[in-house]
C-alpha cells in the first residue's frame, strides 16, 4: 500500500506550556460552556486554538490499495477525518440509449463507529446528501469518460460500484470523501475479459492467460484514464472571517459553510452552501475559490506522490 501526505507547520502561539492543571481544566470548562466566545477570542488572532492559521488546511494523507480483493481503493485522512473508498467491477448489459457507455454507482456510508452522532439502525441523514453530491460532482466534470468503460457494444460494459466508508467523521467529510473517491479511480486498475464460448463475458485471471484454451481477450488490462479532476475545499464563514477545511467542532459552532469544487484546470464546478445565518458576498466566495485553488495544488501533489509511490512498489 502506497502513501503521500501533507503536514501544516503551525507552532503553539496560544502561550506557554506551564501553566497549571486547574488553569487548563478552567480554559476547557469554558471552551464548553461557551464555545462560540472561545473561538471568536482567538479569531481576533487570526488562528485558530489547535493554533492552526485560519486559511490552513489539516494535515493530509493518501493511501493507495489498502483493500486487495478492491479493483481499486484508497484511504485518505484529512486531520482526523478518516475515508476507505473501494470500486468494484462488474460486467453489465448497456442501456439502449447508451450501447457504448459503462456506469457508475456511488454510496456514502456512515457508520455508527464513525460519530457519536450516529446511532446503531439510524442512518445518518448526511449521508444520502454527500452520496449525491459526490454523483453530481463527479458527472458534471467529465472525470470518467464512461465510454472507456464500454466492453462490447450494446452487449457489455463495466458497472463501477465506489462505496465510500467514513471511519471518522471530523469535519469536512464532503472534501474527504472526494478526494478518497479520485484516489480509488486513480488507483483503479480494469481487469482482462475474454468472450466465451455461449457468448458471456467473463473475467480472466493470470493463471488463465497461460492456458492456451482461453478465448481471445475482449480488452487490455490498463489504468483508467481522468480528465479535469474535481477538487474542493469547504470552508466555514464567520462575520468577516473565512475558516478553511474546519473540524466538526467548528461546523457545529459556526454554522455557514461552502463547499468550492474546481476541476483541476481550475474551472469552476460547483459550489454549495446549505444555509446558515451569513450571506455569502461575492467577495467572499472570490476569496473562498483563490483559496480552493491553493488547496487543489496541495492535493494534485500528494496524488501524484502517492500514484509515484505505488510505481515503485
Amino acid at each position: 500500500m502506497a502513501a503521500a501526505s501533507t503536514s501544516g507547520s503551525g507552532r503553539d502561539i496560544g502561550g506557554s506550556g506551564g501553566g497549571s492543571a486547574a488553569g487548563e481544566m478552567e480554559v476547557e470548562a469554558y471552551r464548553r460552556l461557551f464555545p462560540l466566545p472561545f473561538y471568536e477570542r482567538h479569531l481576533l488572532d487570526s488562528v485558530r486554538p489547535d493554533t492552526r492559521p485560519l486559511h490552513r488546511a489539516r494535515d493530509t494523507s493518501v493511501a493507495l490499495g489498502p483493500v486487495a480483493s478492491a479493483d481499486g481503493s484508497a484511504l485518505v485522512k484529512i486531520g482526523d477525518t478518516t475515508m476507505l473508498a473501494a470500486i468494484k467491477l462488474e460486467v453489465m448489459t448497456p442501456s439502449a440509449d447508451a450501447p457504448d457507455e459503462g456506469s457508475l454507482a456511488i454510496e456514502f456510508h456512515m457508520p455508527p463507529i464513525c460519530s457519536p452522532i450516529v446511532r446503531p439502525g439510524r442512518p445518518a441523514e448526511v449521508a444520502p446528501v454527500i452520496s449525491k453530491q459526490l454523483s453530481d460532482v463527479i458527472v458534471s466534470s467529465q472525470m470518467i469518460n464512461l465510454k472507456e468503460l464500454s466492453l462490447i457494444s450494446g452487449k457489455a460494459a463495466w458497472m463501477a460500484y465506489l462505496d465510500i466508508y467514513c471511519l471518522n467523521a471530523d469535519g469536512s467529510l464532503f472534501d474527504a470523501a472526494l478526494l478518497s473517491a479520485i484516489a480509488a479511480f486513480s488507483h483503479l486498475q480494469i481487469p482482462l475479459v475474454s468472450l466465451s464460448d455461449d457468448g458471456k463475458v467473463v473475467a480472466v485471471s493470470g493463471d488463465l492467460l497461460e492456458d492456451e484454451s482461453t478465448p481471445e481477450l475482449v480488452n487490455k488490462e490498463r489504468k483508467l484514464l481522468l480528465h479535469s479532476i474535481p477538487f474542493s475545499l469547504t470552508c466555514i464563514l464567520h462575520k468577516k472571517y473565512i475558516l478553511a477545511d474546519p473540524t466538526a467542532e467548528e461546523e457545529s459552532i459556526m454554522e455557514t459553510s461552502i463547499t468550492v469544487v474546481l476541476d483541476s484546470s481550475e474551472q469552476l464546478v460547483s459550489i454549495y452552501k446549505p444555509g446558515g445565518p451569513v450571506l455569502a458576498q461575492t467577495s467572499t466566495v472570490k476569496d473562498c475559490i483563490v483559496l480552493t485553488k491553493h488547496r487543489m495544488k496541495e492535493l494534485q501533489n500528494i496524488l501524484e506522490e502517492s500514484l509515484s509511490a505505488m510505481e515503485v512498489v
